[in-house]
């Protein structure tokens, strides 16, 4: 069994791993996994800057999986459908929807190889779910292959925006859905405003504006829904970060891990590293006071696919 999941994970890397290849210097030696790796993730077209080996736990910790299902997706299931996660991650989504309805098929993709195996081993018992590498921008599956396609917290990341929509729709057959989820106002919006503080997060986000962040991308889901050719659309919005006072120990961790990971990224922005540690030590310092409030929304966006 392992080595046939094994074997389904290199297939479904294939393409990418082609193009990376051909990417690297050629030399006598069989260039390393870990350099194939690099070099696949390179010569896709998603720059993911929170890209890390810890990543998988900090989004599996971020969601209650079988919540989020009855919350967003249950009163779109019916009997037998396929469907797909783009940008699955660990794939704890997937694997909830497949477990709590039992003739359900689910396909998730991802960028990451790292990512990919791991909803692998944490699915290995659910044969009904299978996970693959691929680019949500140039998808290897047939047009019209899935009942329901749902798209969370990915599209904030990517530069083509309304590309990967009108690809998460041509995957879709006439008639299915399509689900966008993302935030609104991530990183932004605190009171009172510590101007120090505030000008360093506008900064980093501006910054991180090369690689395709987009901080305000929640309210811009309808419109690319739309943009895309979907119909009858339907939008949720509602409050995702909500830290009023001194932040709790769980979600400080959270916190903590997330500027972690993206101390790189910071340290190219702010020109050094102990400037970085210092704006993460500020932030950190400031979600721990008892008079501040920080927030976030979310956008939930559901259209149909024209017969």
């Amino acid at each position: 069994m392992a080595q046939g999941r094994t074997a389904a994970l290199l297939s479904s890397c294939r393409g990418l791993l082609l193009e990376a290849i051909g990417s690297i210097r050629k030399t006598r030696n069989t260039p390393n996994v870990r350099e194939l790796g690099k070099a696949m993730v390179k010569a896709a077209t998603i720059n993911y800057i929170m890209d890390d080996p810890r990543e998988a736990a900090r989004l599996e910790a971020k969601v209650d999986p079988e919540a989020w299902v009855r919350n967003y997706m249950a009163h779109h299931i019916t009997p037998g459908m396929e469907l797909l996660s783009v940008g699955c991650g660990p794939g704890v989504i997937l694997g909830a929807i497949c477990a709590l309805h039992p003739s359900v098929r689910g396909t998730g993709l991802d960028i990451s190889p790292d990512r990919v195996a791991e909803a692998i081993r944490r699915n290995r018992d659910n044969p009904r779910a299978r996970f693959v590498c691929g680019d949500a921008l140039a998808m290897q599956f047939p047009a019209d292959s899935f009942d329901l396609v749902y798209c969370r917290m990915l599209l904030q990341y990517l530069q083509k925006k309304e590309r990967a929509v009108a690809e998460l729709v041509r995957v879709c057959r006439p008639g299915g859905k399509v689900l966008l989820q993302d935030l609104d106002g991530q990183l932004l919006w605190h009171y009172p405003e510590d101007p120090v503080l505030q000008r360093a997060v506008e900064k980093g986000v501006a910054a991180l504006g090369d690689t395709g962040f987009d901080p305000f991308v929640g309210r811009k889901l309808f419109w690319l829904a739309r943009k895309a050719g979907l119909e009858n659309l339907k939008v949720q919005v509602e409050c995702y970060h909500l830290i009023a006072g001194k932040i709790t120990q769980d979600v400080l961790k959270q916190w903590e891990l997330k500027l972690e990971i993206a101390r790189p990224q910071m340290t190219r922005i702010f020109g050094n590293e102990d400037e970085a540690k210092e704006h993460s030590r500020r932030f950190l310092e400031y979600l721990s006071r008892p008079d501040t409030l920080t927030y976030s929304t979310v956008f939930t966006v559901t259209g149909e696919k024209p017969l």
